[in-house]
């Protein structure tokens, strides 16, 4: 509710200012590669101990100015999460989102290009994924909130919970020809596990943390 709130706060602002901003606001494209990570608890309190999964990303976004090299840009990405277990490779959480960046972007001239800094929240919504297994089998993933005991022990089905949300850092640069290179780094704050119904004791909280390259070119 917190991540669902907030969004709509940031758009709802992004929307009245662009009203105001139209003739000055531009848009792009962006995709790039994702090293991401589940990071937290497992169900003794114990730290997780994953390895990166490489994925990727792909969206576009727009930029609307609200002050002297300062925008606010909002954005859709498609973007894939997951990590691979430390200890056995072949097990591998494979999630994929649909994904709302809202970042404040500081973008001051820079030789002949422009400097880009920028951080913001995300909210994101999962819309596909599987869990690999040891034995190389691949099972299916479903979004839920909360699991019976039963559907815990389901050996043919995971689960996690459709919405994560959290922050995101960029460092970049904008060349005169409008093409872009940044550094992007995300830390989600909601954890993805649903929790299991009746079960009291299980302090496991995963989180998906990771960053990515991405190229880009503004219109």
């Amino acid at each position: 509710m917190k991540a669902k709130t907030l969004l709509l706060a940031v758009t709802t602002t992004a929307l009245a200012l662009g009203a105001q901003a139209q003739e000055t606001t531009t848009f792009g494209i962006r995709a790039g590669v994702n090293f991401q990570n589940l990071n937290g608890k497992d169900y003794n309190d114990d730290d997780l101990e994953n390895k990166i999964k490489t994925g990727f990303h792909i969206g576009a976004n727009a930029e609307i100015p609200v002050a002297t090299d300062f925008y606010l840009q909002p954005g859709v990405l498609f973007s894939t999460k997951g990590a691979v277990d430390k200890e056995d490779e072949d097990i591998k959480w494979n999630l994929s989102y649909i994904e709302v960046p809202i970042n404040f972007l500081y973008k001051p001239a820079l030789g002949a290009g422009k400097l880009l800094l920028g951080v913001g929240p995300y909210v994101a919504f999962g819309i596909g994924g599987s869990y690999k297994n040891y034995d190389g089998k691949e099972l299916d993933l479903k979004f839920e909130n909360e699991i019976s005991a039963s559907q815990a022990a389901d050996l043919n089905t995971v689960y996690a919970r459709r919405i994560d949300a959290g922050g995101n850092l960029l460092v970049g640069y904008e060349f005169a020809n409008k093409l872009s290179a940044q550094l992007n780094a995300q830390l989600g704050m909601l954890k993805i596990n649903p929790d299991i119904d009746g079960l009291t004791n299980d302090k496991s909280k995963w989180k998906n943390t990771g960053f990515g390259l991405s190229l880009g070119y503004r219109f």
